[in-house]
């Protein structure tokens, strides 16, 4: 168990890594849904993004709240 979990922390590591390489981190990153959705889907996919994954996220629309 010990070993799952260490090397999920190094996958996300690595797709850290991969999204501040690509410059995601910077002021006006997480200014919109698709912004934040592209940085956690880099994220995610890990080193997959040294292979050619380039994960982005367009657009998204949240929900607004009802009155």
């Amino acid at each position: 168990m010990r070993l799952v979990t260490l090397l999920v922390l190094v996958w996300l590591i690595i797709g850290a890594v991969a999204a501040g390489q690509r410059g995601y981190y910077g002021n006006d990153a997480a200014t919109s849904c698709a912004s934040v959705g592209t940085i956690v889907v880099t994220v995610v996919a890990g080193p997959l993004n040294y292979v050619g994954v380039n994960p982005k996220i367009e657009n998204c629309t949240v929900p607004q709240p009802t009155e």
